[in-house]
């Protein structure tokens, strides 16, 4: 299986990869505090039990994580309490952590802070990869994966203007193309307005959403959320916590839902 943190390649995506197999590009979109490396570093397992249950029907999934664009700083995680020094001289004042994020909430207004830069770097590496066919995203990225799903589908219109350019930019990175797929780890809706129209009509791109029954990150409202607008949602739940789980009996479902619709016609409304 091809990964990588950086994606590469250009032009329409290709119909056979190496070997006669039939490339499955999936956009691999992080957690908050998270990057691309630190993401497929938590993934590797995963990627190769997907990759050898499909490489018996000549499949091969080419997965591309790119990182966020948002810097984090240790104020910024949840929770966060300041040194008793207020900072001043402690070894962490100046150090810059591995740690992104797609947006930044605003607490006082709910808004999403630098969404639009979030979702060009989205667009770029789909536009790098020369297009994609899924996405899967965890916690923060598994709400950018619903998001960008709907975004892509032909079937609803983006508000004109400004606030829809981030949209058609993604339409054009993936020359105009639906998703086959997306897959929401502990992933979450978005309530806010800007993003209304992204489920309403109900997302009717296939999606699995896996989710942990232990999840204290993520209250389950907000991943209920996630699934009641989208159109006959799979749903999986692990007995574990806020975390990709990568032992076989939780990687199987995936594996056959990707196959399932990585070669399948996209669904009419798409």
């Amino acid at each position: 299986m091809s990964t990588g943190t950086q994606p590469n390649g250009s032009g329409p995506p290709k119909a056979t990869a190496q070997g006669g197999k039939k490339e499955v590009k999936i956009l691999m979109i992080h957690g908050y505090t998270q990057s691309g490396a630190v993401f497929r570093a938590k993934t590797r397992a995963l990627e190769k039990m997907v990759a050898k249950a499909l490489a018996p029907i000549s499949l091969l999934p080419t997965l591309i994580y790119p990182t966020g664009p948002n810097r984090l700083r240790p104020q910024d995680i949840p929770g966060y309490q300041p040194p008793a020094d207020g900072g001043q001289g402690g070894e962490d004042g100046d150090q810059e952590y591995d740690w992104w994020a797609w947006w930044r909430k605003d607490e006082a207004s709910g808004e999403y802070r630098f969404f639009d830069e979030g979702m060009a770097t989205i667009a770029d590496a789909i536009r790098d990869a020369g297009g994609v066919d899924g996405v899967l995203g965890f916690s923060q990225g598994g709400a950018v994966a619903g998001v960008v799903a709907a975004a892509l589908e032909s079937g609803r219109t983006p508000p004109e203007g400004p606030g829809g350019d981030w949209a058609r930019k993604l339409r054009e990175a993936n020359d105009g193309r639906p998703l086959r797929f997306a897959v929401p780890y502990s992933g979450f809706y978005c309530p806010i307005d800007r993003l209304k129209w992204c489920y309403e009509p109900k997302i009717a791109t296939p999606t699995l959403h896996v989710i942990g029954s232990l999840d204290t990150v993520v209250d389950e409202t907000r991943t209920q959320g996630l699934v009641d607008r989208c159109q006959n949602p799979l749903v999986v739940t692990h007995p574990g916590g806020h975390y990709v789980p990568v032992a076989r009996d939780w990687v199987m479902p995936l594996a056959g839902f990707i196959k399932q619709h990585a070669e399948e016609k996209p669904q009419a409304g798409l």
